[in-house]
Order: structure tokens, then C-alpha cells, then sequence
């Protein structure tokens, strides 16, 4: 094949003062190619370049070698160099058109033809020079001083080659800018690059070693000089200072890293070999695979890649070159990753049934190693079939064994922040596995197990999990029996793991808790009947209380959790289960808090209070015994069967149960208040509560009076109206609380009621005054009932008058 030439100059013999044009150009290039390439061919001094350089100087000057596309497909091949002269400015390229989609000679890259001594720094005699037959590689460009300078250049290799290969897969990837002091080392770069990528992606890439205007070169690889680099921080421009400090840091590029590992071995001949194996361009598998071969280490992601090429082919592969490579892959190694042990898994798992155990079980003895010690919950685990000889498993027992038991179970009893279900899981797989004897460990496994499922109740590996109690009985019985014994101090959490993973409750375990707790979103489902949701838990349990009062403590955290049975409540579980079975669950304290929480309106607590100290007589605290006290003194007031002397028995009841509940306190004295309000109360006892001067027990009977019952009463029943007006206008000599709170009754209460009534019913009322009284009392009420502030006044002292009477 020949080569069009194309001479180009700004000075030649007989400079004729006209600026830089062809001078010499071989026949059938049209004007439009000659009009493209000389956009590309002109020359600019570096600078500070001396106006009358010397020829020593001269030899300084960048050449610019460059391999350029044209529109029309053709690509240009030149060199410039500089002549210098006035202003260091003239120069002199030779350039060589290849037409397009043809190549060099035998194939040979671009970059193959730079320094060849074909080029002329001179223009032919003839205007038309011949075609030329080849470029010869200049023999100054030998591959060991390729290498020395791959060597020199190490800590830029990864960074530049990433580049290159983004640049050469997709042209909006921008342009690779090497920034060297010597134009030579940049055309050095082109060779390690053209010796690297695939040979299309060779042929194809574009570069100048030299221009003074990067910004405007449309080559993939542009050198420049270290003056010219500033500024260049537009996106497609990938620049990599190689006279400045190493870059830091590690490039996420298998492919470029691995080509940075061979190129510092001086072992590019790799780079063919590896062209040779199946695989896409730029995969990093192939090469990865032919440095594992020789011997070469790769890294991490070397590895992986070289592990998943070979996954993908378990067939191109002998088994002396799969053996080598899982050799390779298994060495000792400090800086192995989560991927790259996914990858030799997926190795692991392509090799299976398709090669021997010795090659497979080295594969699978360092996945169980990473596996513990990285605690890579992902990382897929290898079948048993992949070791070798029992002796080898056994060695690997030894070896990770107490790596393995010092994290199933720590020290505390507790598990630390970082313990998950899935660790736990993946770590008895790997005790399987190495056929581990934990029959000793086994209680703490469970006990750590257990505490991780109830911290975490909706773990992500609940599947996994599901999947190892299937497979390890021993495991599911002693896990589950924990389970439930925990689910007995805390049954809410219990619950909520249970409604995220369904435990297995099949065989011989009785499991009662954990039944119930299954059980309990079912039963609180049904309805607002709580008794009837603790029934139905308590017959998931499959255990009377009476036979395991345990029992009832779980169901009754279940049911009521937090919260406090009503007083009813407390009574109707009372009566079922009996006190023995509350002694012993301990529950008989939240019966005694349902007492004494109870609303002061709520009958029932006073009910509940009289079983409570008949029954737990020995497990109640004085204190509480006091309160409880006072809500059975409540009862008995009710009933009429308490002693007499109620004030003074209030009051002693009171000061035992001190600091009292609220809800107890206005319970017993309004039941003492509202049987005082009664018709037939005892008079004694009212006469003793009027001069009690008790602040609380009086403002009971004020708050009682209030009541809806006894208003409507006083509406209804002359005779009642009638007591009240007696009772409040009575007992002169009673403390300042009773005057205060029966004068407020007076006018709060009865007023209102009597200024309602019809004429009728007033005088049904002052009757009652009367006969219940006497004239003087119906005539105090007669002035208190006259309306007006004058009438109020002589009420007031008639009602005086009564009760100084």
C-alpha cells in the first residue's frame, strides 16, 4: 500500500516571505482534504521560547506528532518540528494521508510511526513528491524503554488508562489531556496505550503529543506543556498532570488497574495473550485472569473480575489453568473485599459438580474464612460437597472456631448494638458446615438469639432464619424454648415477633407463652371484651392457670400490656383464677392497682378492695392496706353495716394510707358523703360529720349535694327538700367549713330548686318545714324564700334565731 504525502511550511529555501503554506503534496488529494488538514498542521513555540533560537535550543522545542480524523473518513498521519529563525516561529510538518478505513503497513498503529526515518524535516525538490511505500518504526522506541517509562510513571497509570478507555468507548466521554514537559513523553503514552487497548479502539484513537492551544484540539489525547495546562477545567477535559504531585486515592476501574499492575511487572506481552481469550473489549477478566496466570498480583477487584470472568466460562478453562487460578485466588491476602467474595462464590457455585475438590475446596475454605471474619451476611456459602477431605474441614474447624463462638456468644448476656439474626443464622450454617459439635454452647447461642429476635422483632433475614430451624432441630428447640421463657417477662415483645415471623410450633414443646402470644392480635381482633380475649388466650396456652399460673401473667401482659384492668375487670379475673394462682404469677399486684385507680364513681373498686384484703392478706404492703382499707370502710357505709363513729373512722383510715390516691379518697368520702345526704341516715353520724371540721370530707358533701340524683330529688320530694333545709341551717355551733359549705348549699343548691317549684310545690315543701321542724323553722323558711336582698337578710337571722333554738 502507498501513502499520499503532504509537505507544509512557514519557511523553506527562497523563502519568498508568504505565511505557511503546502509546498509539496502528492497527486489526487483534493483541495477540501488539503483545506481540513491544514486547520490541523500549523505550529506554535512553547512558551518563552528565545526569538533566535540555537540549534542546541532547537533540539529542546516540542514536536508535535499527531494522528488526525478527517470528515471524510481519510485520517492524518504528520510531524512537526521546529526550523526556528526570526520570532523561533517556522517549522516544517510531513504528514501522510490514510484513506479511510485504511491502516499502516502490516497493520502497525499510528503512534508505531513516530521518530521513523521516513519523516523529512525538509520539503522535496519536486512539488509533487511520490507515494509512500511504509513508515519504519524508529528503532530509539524499544519496548524496555516502554516499560522503564511505564515504571516511571506508575502512580498515573490507573487514573489515565480509566480515561482512556472511557474516551475510546464514547466520544462524549471528552478528550484525555497528558500534561509532560517532554513531547516525547506524551507520545510514550500513546504507545503504552496503543500496546493496551483493543486493536480497533488502537487504530481509531486520535492524538497530538504538543499544541499551545488544548481548548481548541479536537484529537482524544492532547499533550501539553506544563504552561499550557492552566485553566483547563471544562468537564471533557480529563486532564493528568504527570509533572506534579501523584494523584491519590484508587481509581473504581478494574480494567485500568489491572493494566497499571502488568505495565509495572514490564510484562506487556500479557496484554495480547489476554486479547486471545473470550471476552468484551475492556473487560477486566480476561487480562486479570492471564496476570493471575503469570504470577502477577492484581488486587481486589483484579481478582473479582478474573473470578467472574472464569464463572461465565467454567469450560475455557483446563484444570491445570482453573487450578492456577484458584490457587491465585486463595493466597494469602490483606486487602480482600465483600465483592470480590461474592465472586468467588459465584465461582464456587459454576465449578460445582464440574470440577474436583481440590480445586474446588480450597474456593470454599476461603469463603467460610471471609465469611467469619468479615461478617459479610450476604456472601453466598458453599455446599459441603465442595471440601475436600474431612482432615481439611477439621483443620478449618480449628482455625475458625473460636473466631465463630466469640461472636455467637458474647460476653454479655445481652446482645451489643451491631448483633443481627442474619449473623447469628450465617454463622450456625458455618458450625454446620465444619461439622462443629455445639451441643455444650448451645444454651448461650439460644439465649443470644433470642434476645436479638425480641430487640429486633421484624428481622430482614426472618426467611433465613425459617430456613435454618428446618434444617438444625437442635437449634429450633433450644431457640424456642428460650423464646418462650423470655416471652414470659416481656409478652408485648414477644407479640410483635410473632406477627412479623411464624415461628414453628410443631413437635413435642409445649411452648405455652409463645402460643399465646401468637394467639393475642387474633383475640384482641374479636372485640372490645377483654375477659373474653384473655379467655381465648389463655386457651391458646393449652395450661389451665390453676396448673401453671405462669400462664396468666403472660396473658394478662398481653391483654392489658400497660394499662390497668378496670375494678370489674380485676374482680372477674379474680373470681376465675383464684388468688392462689394471681399469688403465684405475681399478678395480684395489678388487681390491687385496678382498685385503686378505679374511677372515685366506680363501685366496683370498693367490691374489689374487700376480695383483695381477704385474699393477698400477707402481699400487701401497709400503705396500700391503708387505701384499700379505706375503699372497704366505703363499702360497708354503703351497705349500713360499718361501725359507728364514720368521720373519726375516715379520718384513722385516711392517715394509714397516706400519701393516699386521689381517686380512693374522693371514693370513700363521697360514699360517706352521699349516705350522709341519704333520707335515714344515722343522726349521730351526721351530727359527728357536721362538727368533724374536716375540709375534705365536707367538700365531699358539698360536691355530693351538687349531684344530679340529689338535685332532681329536691325537685321531687318536698319532705327531702325540707331535711336539707333543716340539716343546712342547722348546728350553729359547727366549725367555719360547715358554716361556709352549708350557707353555699343554701343559696347554690336549695335556692335554685325551691325559686323553680311551682306555688304548689313551695308550699308542699314549708309544710314539710313545719311538721319535720317546727312553726319557728317554717317561718325562717318562709323569710329565707321571700325574694329580694331584704328577704335574704331576714332569712338569715330567723335562720339564726332556729338554730340558736
Amino acid at each position: 500500500m502507498s501513502l499520499a504525502q503532504l509537505h507544509y511550511t512557514s519557511a523553506s529555501a527562497g523563502d519568498d516571505g508568504v505565511g505557511a503554506r503546502f509546498t509539496a503534496v502528492s497527486a489526487g488529494i483534493s483541495a477540501s482534504v488539503l483545506a481540513e488538514a491544514e486547520q490541523l498542521l500549523g505550529y506554535e513555540p512553547p512558551t518563552g521560547a528565545p526569538y533566535h533560537p540555537t540549534v542546541t535550543e532547537l533540539r529542546s522545542f516540542p514536536e508535535v506528532f499527531s494522528f488526525s480524523a478527517l470528515s471524510d473518513g481519510s485520517h492524518l498521519l504528520s510531524r512537526t518540528v521546529a526550523l526556528g529563525g526570526p520570532g523561533a516561529g517556522h517549522f516544517h510538518t510531513h504528514a501522510a494521508l490514510l484513506p479511510a478505513g485504511a491502516r499502516l503497513p502490516g497493520d502497525a498503529l499510528p503512534i508505531s510511526a513516530w521518530r521513523s526515518p521516513g519523516w523529512s524535516a525538509t520539503t522535496p525538490d519536486s512539488g509533487t513528491p511520490d507515494r509512500m511505500a511504509a513508515l519504519p518504526a524508529s528503532a530509539a522506541s524499544g519496548q524496555e524503554a516502554l516499560n522503564d517509562f511505564a515504571v516511571s510513571r506508575s502512580p498515573w497509570l490507573a487514573a489515565v488508562f480509566a480515561d482512556l478507555r472511557r474516551v475510546s468507548e464514547e466520544r462524549a466521554a471528552g478528550q484525555v489531556v497528558l500534561v509532560e514537559r517532554q513531547s516525547a513523553d506524551v507520545a510514550r503514552w500513546v504507545a503504552l496505550a496503543g500496546a493496551v487497548l483493543p486493536s480497533e479502539h488502537a487504530q481509531r484513537l486520535t492524538f497530538t503529543t504538543y499544541t499551545r492551544r488544548p481548548a481548541q484540539s479536537p484529537h482524544r489525547v492532547i499533550g501539553v506543556l506544563p504552561d499550557d495546562a492552566q485553566g483547563l477545567t471544562a468537564p471533557n477535559h480529563r486532564v493528568h498532570a504527570c509533572t506534579g504531585r501523584a494523584p491519590g486515592g484508587p481509581v473504581d476501574d478494574a480494567w485500568a488497574e489491572t493494566v497499571a499492575r502488568v505495565w509495572r511487572a514490564r510484562a506487556p506481552e500479557l496484554f495480547r495473550a489476554a486479547d486471545r481469550l473470550p471476552g468484551e473489549p475492556f473487560a477486566a477478566g480476561p487480562l486479570a485472569f492471564t496476570a493471575l496466570h503469570a504470577g502477577i498480583a492484581v488486587g481486589p477487584n483484579g481478582r473479582a473480575a478474573a473470578a467472574d470472568w472464569a464463572a461465565e466460562r467454567p469450560y475455557a478453562l483446563d484444570e491445570q489453568q482453573m487450578h492456577r487460578l484458584t490457587t491465585a485466588l486463595t493466597a494469602p491476602a490483606d486487602d480482600r473485599t465483600a465483592a470480590e467474595s461474592t465472586s468467588v462464590a459465584r465461582l464456587l457455585a459454576a465449578l460445582e459438580g464440574r470440577a474436583p475438590v481440590t480445586t474446588t475446596g480450597p474456593l470454599a475454605a476461603l469463603l467460610l474464612t471471609e465469611a467469619v471474619r468479615r461478617s459479610d451476611v450476604t456472601l453466598a456459602l458453599p455446599p459441603r460437597t465442595a471440601f475436600a477431605e474431612p482432615v481439611a474441614v477439621k483443620e478449618l474447624a480449628a482455625v475458625l472456631g473460636p473466631e465463630l463462638f466469640a461472636e455467637l456468644i458474647p460476653g454479655g448476656a445481652e446482645p451489643d448494638g451491631g448483633a443481627t439474626i442474619a449473623r447469628q443464622v450465617q454463622l450456625l450454617r458455618i458450625a454446620r458446615l465444619l461439622d462443629m459439635d455445639l451441643t455444650d454452647q448451645l444454651a448461650s447461642i439460644s439465649r443470644h438469639m433470642a434476645h436479638t429476635l425480641l430487640d429486633t422483632p421484624a428481622p430482614d433475614s426472618a426467611p433465613a432464619l425459617l430456613d435454618l430451624l428446618d434444617e438444625q432441630f437442635d437449634v429450633r428447640t433450644a431457640l424456642l424454648g428460650k423464646l418462650d421463657r423470655l416471652a414470659l417477662t416481656d409478652p408485648s415483645a414477644a407479640e410483635q415477633l410473632l406477627a412479623q415471623v411464624a415461628l414453628p410450633f410443631t413437635g413435642a414443646q409445649a411452648l405455652p407463652h409463645l402460643r399465646m402470644c401468637a394467639e393475642a392480635p387474633r383475640a384482641k381482633a374479636q372485640g372490645s371484651d377483654r375477659i373474653m380475649a384473655l379467655h381465648t388466650v389463655l386457651r391458646a396456652a393449652g395450661f389451665s392457670p390453676f396448673a401453671e399460673p405462669l400462664v396468666l401473667r403472660t396473658a394478662m401482659g398481653l391483654i392489658w400490656g400497660d394499662d390497668t384492668p378496670t375494678a370489674g375487670e380485676a374482680r372477674l379475673v379474680l373470681g376465675e383464677s383464684g388468688s392462689d394462682s394471681h399469688r403465684t404469677a405475681g399478678t395480684w399486684s395489678h388487681l390491687v392497682a385496678a382498685a385503686l385507680s378505679a374511677p372515685s364513681d366506680d363501685v366496683e373498686a370498693a367490691e374489689l378492695a374487700h376480695d383483695l384484703l381477704r385474699c393477698f392478706p400477707q402481699e400487701i404492703g401497709t400503705r396500700v392496706r391503708g387505701a384499700l382499707r379505706l375503699l372497704d370502710f366505703a363499702r360497708d357505709v354503703r351497705s349500713g353495716t360499718a361501725a359507728p363513729g364514720w368521720p373519726a373512722a375516715a379520718a384513722s383510715l385516711r392517715a394509714g394510707a397516706e400519701p393516699v390516691e386521689p381517686t380512693v379518697l374522693e371514693h370513700a368520702y363521697g360514699a360517706l358523703a352521699h349516705t350522709l345526704l341519704a333520707p335515714g341516715r344515722p343522726e349521730a353520724e351526721l351530727y359527728a360529720f357536721v362538727h368533724s371540721d374536716d375540709p375534705d370530707l365536707i367538700a365531699a358533701y358539698g360536691r355530693a349535694a351538687r349531684h344530679d340524683t340529689v338535685l332532681a330529688r329536691l325537685r321531687a320530694e318536698p319532705t327531702y327538700a325540707a331535711d336539707c333545709f333543716i340539716v343546712w341551717t342547722a348546728h350553729p355551733h359547727a366549725g367555719r367549713v360547715w358554716t361556709q359549705t352549708s350557707a353555699a348549699l343554701l343559696e347554690e343548691v336549695l335556692r335554685p330548686v325551691v325559686r323553680g317549684l311551682s306555688g304548689t310545690g313551695t308550699a308542699a315543701v314549708e309544710r314539710a318545714v313545719e311538721r319535720t321542724g317546727s312553726s319557728l323553722t317554717a317561718e325562717a323558711f318562709r323569710s329565707w324564700n321571700r325574694p329580694g336582698t331584704f328577704g335574704r337578710r331576714l332569712g338569715s337571722r330567723l335562720t339564726a334565731r332556729v338554730r340558736r333554738s
